[in-house]
């Protein structure tokens, strides 16, 4: 089983991916971590860190394509997470393939954003990896991030998990959607 996990930053994949991993012991890959070691490795790798995810989304999906199917063939467990898993992209995968992937797309709610900017989303946005850079987005440019992805989830129709009002009540809710979903693909 893949299971892929993107959204907006600052929204808290990483910190999933830490806690499946500790629950489930099935290893994560950081897509920062693939992205920095690619631009720190050959600077003319295409993109810097500085552009879009859109940019860097493109020069990366075919590497984590391949990752994921390399997975799938070799039935070998695996949690990526990453802003740059955009959600047209899990249309690329066959039938056969989209069985064995679980992707989960997270995004803020503008209210949630509005209420939590400072007190919980800048706050808690280096919860797991250390990011030496102060949140440079305003209150506003988050909403209209978070409004884009959930657009772009909802055009692409993939499974959308929209952080309303108490970030730990309704995580709860997309740890047991993974649950419920591991128990079906480990049944198959």
């Amino acid at each position: 089983m893949v299971i892929l996990i993107s959204a907006v930053s600052g929204t808290g994949k990483t910190l999933m991916a830490q806690n499946l991993l500790e629950k489930y012991k099935i290893p994560y890959l950081s897509i920062d971590h693939l992205k920095m070691g690619l631009y720190k490795g050959d600077k003319n790798c295409g993109f810097t860190p500085l552009d879009s995810t859109e940019v860097i989304g493109v020069k990366l999906w075919p590497i984590l394509k391949g990752i994921i199917r390399t997975n799938i063939e070799n039935d070998q467990h695996i949690i990526i997470e990453g802003c740059y898993i955009l959600p047209h992209y899990i249309k690329d995968f066959d039938v056969q393939d989209s069985e064995k992937i679980l992707p989960v797309f997270l995004s803020f709610s503008e209210n949630y954003i509005q209420k939590n900017f400072t007190s919980k989303i800048v706050k808690y946005r280096n919860a797991i990896e250390l990011r030496n850079l102060p949140e440079k987005r305003t209150l506003t440019e988050l909403i209209k991030e978070h409004r884009e992805f959930k657009a772009q989830c909802l055009e692409a129709g993939v499974k959308y998990f929209e952080i309303e009002k108490d970030y730990h009540k309704e995580i709860l809710k997309v740890y047991d959607y993974i649950a419920t979903q591991k128990r079906k693909m480990d049944s198959l």
